[in-house]
């Protein structure tokens, strides 16, 4: 067995469990932890895949940030939503979407269909 990078006492174990959390998604990986101090090592391949699926989430290595130019409509100001962002989260002109100010932030979120 391995000894543990970080406590140099334990040794590592295989596991399929190591829990990663990115941005509100959380991945299963396999890897090795340690049993003296649960220092948890996912294995490179897997990181790799974890990757490549947050990315094609868009949430590697951050967010997805677009740039728009609000537009004038009435009294107020038009924002237009990209349309592969309304094919991805299936909106449609009757989506209800809540609008949050967070700071100096504004938070847009599509409502979930009343049942």
């Amino acid at each position: 067995m391995r000894k543990c990078l970080v406590c140099e006492e334990g040794n590592l174990i295989k596991v399929e469990d190591i829990t990663l959390e990115i941005s509100g998604y959380v991945f299963i990986a396999k890897g090795e932890r340690c049993d003296h101090c649960r220092e948890e090592f996912p294995y490179e391949q897997e990181t790799a895949r974890i990757i490549s699926i947050a990315q094609k989430l868009g949430v590697w290595p951050e967010p997805l940030k677009l740039y728009r130019h609000l537009s004038k409509s009435g009294g107020g100001l038009v924002f237009r939503i990209p349309s592969d962002l309304e094919r991805q989260l299936n909106l449609d002109e009757n989506t209800e979407i809540a609008i949050t100010k967070i700071g100096n932030k504004i938070v847009i979120e599509a409502e979930a269909a009343a049942a």
